[in-house]
């Protein structure tokens, strides 16, 4: 490796492996999936098959600049996670930490004024309308047992 190759890069509170290339090494940003990456790899015009460790500090400067601004740069409104803010009613994209904590406190809310998805959410159970009959099962309940089943294998075992 070339000496100006670095292992580990940090940008916007997560730190990315130097040997993944820039698209799939943003994606490791929470809040950032590949056609975000893909978006902000082309708005910065950097080369999109170069591997992270090799970029220099201007370059990381300018993808640091370019996640911060998401709202400025050239993204469409249905592409950022967090469209009409009940704050300040503006169309934003967290990322990291403060998506993790908006989320959190968006959880609660609901769980405050007892909506359906906040009481789902406090009882522990899924929340978009899956089924729970099979999937989703904690703990040792798995699978169901007929009593006349193993009232049979009994019988026949004894015979």
């Amino acid at each position: 490796m070339a000496s100006n190759f670095r292992h580990i890069i940090r940008v916007a509170g997560t730190d990315l492996d130097g040997y993944k290339k820039l698209g799939v090494g943003l994606i490791k940003i929470k809040g950032v999936g590949l056609n975000l990456a893909k978006v902000l790899i082309k708005a910065t015009g950097l080369d999109p098959n170069s591997r992270i460790g090799f970029l220099n500090d201007n370059q990381i400067r300018i993808i640091r600049d370019a996640i911060e601004n998401i709202e400025d740069q050239m993204v469409p409104n249905w592409m950022l996670n967090r469209k009409k803010d009940i704050e300040t009613g503006r169309d934003l994209h967290k990322i990291g930490p403060d998506l993790i904590l908006t989320e959190k406190n968006d959880v609660d809310s609901m769980r405050k004024m007892k909506s359906w998805k906040g009481t789902r959410h406090n009882l522990g159970l899924k929340v978009r309308g899956q089924r729970t009959k099979t999937t989703g099962r904690t703990g040792r309940s798995v699978g169901v047992r007929r009593k006349r089943l193993l009232e049979r294998k009994d019988e026949i075992s004894k015979a």
